[in-house]
């Protein structure tokens, strides 16, 4: 595929999402880690990249690294309490030289819009201000974590009213009392507290230890919240440190309160952002409320993505062409498998209740996930609702996919075997192979 096809390819397919984001509100964390990496000033023209394109956007940086190595420079020993700063007299001042600096250096980098593109001149407004109030921690296990705080609430009005008028909201992660103190807080709470607060689209999670992998160290693609909290280190889970329990625990809490999804994502991925955001597998980790992807009933507004799936095969002569009439005439027959909105597999059982027998048909995979086991989910949705609706015998024609069917219990049979109704449309030409299986 040549350069000019494969930008055309990637411009279409990410044209739904473009759709889907106009509008909404994304809160984006960003560790102090992330500021200090080599992709920093990439993932900046990305953000500006995301206002452009009507996106509404939150930014929350954290300063760790930065406020360590400050503390360092000026002989402070940092104090900490397990995984808990504790913030005194004496190190409050790097706490906001270094979140000043960041903040700067963030306002600077937008006001530079996207170099070397369209974009260039393009103006990018920055809004920040005393939009949290803080409180102190406490004292934890005996010690007084001192000016460390927690959220107290989220100046939300003030903040959705910077949205709308196109500006990029910036927030640092301090708090601001009544009584005039500063309160060090985690970048991680604030943003899921404003996230939660302004009923966000999507709470994003960039830094260096947000992404979730198995033992195979793999990525974890995506986890329901109740999934994900079988995940969670008990002992960090309610702290406001910056470990990965801490993140996964505070994305939970986001989405059971309402925030639609929550992205992790390993900061050293250059455009990891828009991979996440504008295709539709992404590249990170999908926290949800609900599983990615659903298995539903077909409707009429299924048929132009179950078209797009076996069109391909058709063409192949794998499948028996089907028209866009006979599906509308048979769509209640069908299952799909959705992600995003996209049909990515799909199955037919079409029923022939005077003899208890049901044939399987149409049962194709998008060749992107014929890995992931998702005909095998789709096939035991399938025979289990055959079961339901009483038939006794399940039956299939096949040029492909022999092996895999009789892997499932199917056995070779003969014409005569299948309803009289089909025997007279087969296709003797096609030759293919008659699969039976016996419920009962």
């Amino acid at each position: 595929m040549d350069s000019k096809q494969s930008f055309i390819d990637c411009f279409r397919n990410a044209a739904p999402y473009i759709h889907a984001h106009h509008g909404r509100t994304f809160v984006l964390q960003i560790g102090g880690d992330v500021v200090a990496s080599e992709t920093f000033t990439h993932l900046i023209h990305d953000l500006a990249l995301l206002n452009s394109l009507a996106v509404k956007l939150v930014i929350v940086f954290g300063a760790r690294p930065q406020i360590d190595a400050l503390l360092k420079e000026r002989n402070v020993t940092p104090q900490y309490n397990g995984a808990l700063r504790v913030t005194d007299e004496a190190s409050i001042s790097s706490v906001k030289q270094a979140v000043g600096d960041i903040k700067i250096q963030i306002e600077a980098l937008l006001s530079m819009g996207l170099p070397n593109s369209p974009m260039a001149e393009s103006s990018v407004k920055i809004a920040s201000g005393n939009y949290v109030t803080g409180r102190p921690y406490g004292i934890v296990k005996g010690v007084d974590l001192d000016l460390t705080g927690k959220v107290r609430s989220i100046e939300k009005n003030t903040i959705n009213a910077r949205l709308d008028a196109g500006e990029i909201v910036l927030i640092s992660p301090l708090g601001y009392s009544v009584t005039g103190e500063i309160f060090n807080l985690s970048s991680i709470e604030v943003a899921s507290q404003v996230a939660i607060d302004l009923s966000a689209e999507k709470l994003i999670m960039l830094n260096n230890a947000s992404v979730l992998k198995n033992e195979a160290g793999e990525v974890i693609r995506q986890l329901t919240c109740e999934e994900a909290k079988s995940k969670l280190d008990p002992v960090t889970v309610n702290q406001i440190d910056e470990t990965p329990s801490t993140a996964l625990a505070f994305g939970i809490k986001a989405c059971e309160a309402g925030v639609k999804r929550v992205h992790y994502l390993d900061q050293s991925i250059d455009g990891g952002i828009l991979q996440e955001l504008f295709t539709r597998d992404g590249i990170g980790t999908l926290l949800s409320g609900t599983p990615f992807d659903t298995i539903q009933q077909a409707t009429v507004h299924d048929i132009g993505g179950i078209l797009e799936l076996i069109e391909p095969l058709e063409e192949q002569g794998i499948l028996v062409k089907r028209s866009r009439e006979k599906l509308e005439i048979d769509i209640n027959d069908y299952i799909v498998l959705v992600r995003d909105g996209s049909v990515i597999a799909c199955a037919a059982l079409h029923q022939y209740p005077d003899e208890k027998v049901a044939e399987i048909a149409c049962m194709v995979v998008h060749p992107d996930y014929q890995k992931q086991e998702k005909g095998e989910v789709l096939y035991e949705l399938i025979e289990a609702l055959a079961k339901k609706e009483g038939m006794e015998t399940l039956f299939l024609l096949t040029t492909q996919t022999l092996h895999w069917f009789i892997e499932k219990g199917f056995v070779e049979a003969k014409i005569e075997d299948i309803p009289v109704e089909k025997q007279t449309l087969y296709n003797y030409q096609r030759n293919s192979k008659i699969l039976i299986k016996n419920l009962s």
